[in-house]
């Protein structure tokens, strides 16, 4: 009998030694029985994968590598699929094997444009000396909480007008609980004050779908996120769909100085409820997501609650209604972006045609909406388009709500005519500037709208009105700088911003930002390298975060040249 050769010998000696082994890592028991019972008889569908990070995030404090290696097996996934969704959203800390666990508990201070203006830089200093290694202080992009600037998050308590002294108090305190708002949100009440009568009247067919979408498509109501599409023209677009047609919703409010989806789902979520479902209703739609950015948990409690209410006392055959999970990327606000996020992926915008109105969640046609959008659908049904038409100002149509932040005296949320000036904005709606202030400068659309001077304080806020100025209203997040305040500096805040929440999918960005900042930090602006930078970023980006990036640094050259050392008639 001849003899193995040496070679043949060897590899079935590693087969022998591989047998009854799984390729890859493999799974803890102790962390796959933890990941079992923290998912309970949820679905293990690759859809919810987000979900279940957060329940192991939320538990443990982090994703270390046995239980995202347990979570891959009880999902039926590669690990190397658990392993890119997680570590591309923010709020994930993900502990590779052999890495220490961060502390356990993390301050979360935001930097962006209105805290950056209201002192987070010595608040996010004196914490760091005064929490040393014991805490994690942590930079974080816009908390969606700019009125209150600066603001410090603990755990899921939130600090407004943070100073150290506070954030230590509730540190020491212990209790990390946001607390809840007590009126605005009861299913009853709201029933009693006419709430769902319209949906009613729909149900009854004394109503017809065709009348709802003749009014919208009357009035100047628009899609509010941020794009500004007729919500009627898109209703009629969804409708001629091939069914089954569904129905993602985006309250992920993430560009710096936006807070209004929050206030309105805190005040009042039925009505936006109501909208959603009027919406379905007419479309044909029977499936709903609504995906909530991750550092609104007051929002998210409250939706749960109104939902559960919706199901256990309207008696309403209702469309399946599931309230999805952001995990901090702003990226997710893009409606595509968003549409992977809640399929469990990445959120990486998708390359157009074809649109979600045609490809869409799970491949079906989508209805994608902002909150605000279907938040006044009741009322302009109900009152009429001319009552919504008729609210504008200076030749506009309608209202806006503004989510006001910086140096004024009544920040905040200020539903105003569609088409105001800044001046008539600050003047009526915000009780003017702070004492000691003169007005300089403002953001018209957060931070990647442009932002402009106070020389163009008369320009009507509204879509179709900034473009010629190189800005935008977007979604309408006004942030009011003063002569105390400096354009460069906000230009490079937003900048950071942007670099730090682009998804990386396309080079222009993600090389872009990066670039621009570095550039900007020198202090000496190459403006022609800036200039080349912007026009490759504006033309080549795969989506809105790329291409409007350079607005801040274009407002700049354009109408502050005095901080650039510029003669302002080269």
């Amino acid at each position: 009998m001849s003899q193995p050769e040496p070679e043949a010998e060897a590899v079935d000696n590693r087969k022998q030694r591989r047998r009854g082994k799984t390729k890859g890592r493999n799974v803890d028991l102790n962390a796959l029985l933890e990941v079992q019972n923290l998912l309970g008889d949820e679905s293990r569908q690759r859809d919810y994968l987000i979900e279940h990070l957060h329940k192991i995030q939320d538990e443990f404090g982090h994703l270390a590598a046995p239980h995202l290696v347990a979570l891959a097996h009880e999902m039926r996934l590669a690990t190397t699929e658990v392993y890119e969704v997680a570590s591309f959203y923010h709020h994930f800390d993900v502990v590779r094997e052999g890495e220490a666990a961060p502390p356990a508990l993390t301050v979360r201070v935001c930097d962006s444009v209105s805290c950056e203006m209201a002192g987070s830089e010595a608040l996010i200093s004196s914490l760091e000396s005064s929490f040393g290694d014991a805490v994690r202080v942590q930079r974080v992009p816009c908390v969606g909480r700019c009125d209150r600037a600066p603001v410090a998050v603990v755990k899921q308590y939130t600090v407004d007008n943070a100073t150290p002294e506070a954030v230590r108090s509730a540190v020491e305190r212990g209790n990390f609980e946001q607390p809840m708002p007590d009126d605005g949100t009861d299913f009853d009440a709201y029933k009693a004050a006419g709430g769902y009568r319209l949906y009613d009247r729909l149900l009854a067919g004394a109503v017809s779908g065709d009348e709802v979408i003749e009014t919208l498509n009357g009035t100047q109501l628009r899609g509010l996120g941020g794009a500004g599409f007729p919500v009627g023209r898109k209703w009629g677009i969804l409708r001629d769909q091939p069914a089954p047609r569904l129905c993602a919703i985006n309250i992920d409010e993430g560009e710096p100085g936006t807070f209004k989806d929050r206030f309105y789902m805190l005040s009042d979520p039925h009505r936006f409820l109501e909208g959603m479902l009027i919406a379905a209703r007419v479309i044909g739609i029977d499936q709903c997501y609504i995906y909530i950015r991750d550092e609104y948990p007051s929002v998210i409690q409250i939706l749960h609650q109104a939902v559960d209410d919706l199901r256990q006392k309207s008696g309403y055959e209702l469309p399946l209604i599931e309230i999805r999970r952001g995990a901090g990327a702003y990226i997710c606000g893009e409606e595509s972006a968003m549409i992977e996020s809640i399929e469990g992926k990445r959120g990486m915008p998708r390359l157009r045609p074809p649109y979600v109105a045609q490809v869409g969640l799970f491949g079906r046609p989508t209805l994608e909406h902002n909150c605000e959008s279907l938040f006044w659908v009741r009322d302009v049904i109900e009152k009429g388009s001319e009552w919504f038409d008729s609210q504008g100002r200076n030749g506009r149509q309608g209202v806006r709500s503004f989510s006001v932040s910086g140096r004024v005296n009544k920040p905040g949320v200020h539903l105003a005519p569609a088409g105001i000036t800044i001046k008539e904005l600050i003047d009526e709606y915000c009780g003017g500037m702070l004492d000691g202030h003169r007005f300089y400068g403002y953001f018209p659309g957060g931070a990647s709208g442009g932002i402009l001077p106070a020389s163009l304080s008369d320009i009507p806020l509204d879509f179709d009105t900034l473009q010629e100025f190189g800005c935008f209203i977007g979604s309408a997040a006004v942030v009011v700088l003063s002569d105390q305040d400096s354009a460069k500096q906000a230009a490079l805040n937003s900048l950071k911003f942007f670099a730090h929440e682009s998804c990386g999918q396309c080079t222009p960005c993600r090389v872009g930002c990066e670039k621009a900042v570095s550039i900007m930090q020198t202090g000496d602006w190459d403006i022609e390298q800036l200039h080349d930078l912007s026009d490759v970023m504006i033309d080549a980006s795969i989506c809105g975060l790329g291409q409007a990036a350079p607005n801040p640094i274009l407002s700049v050259i354009k109408y502050f040249p005095h901080e650039l050392g510029i003669e302002e008639n080269q």
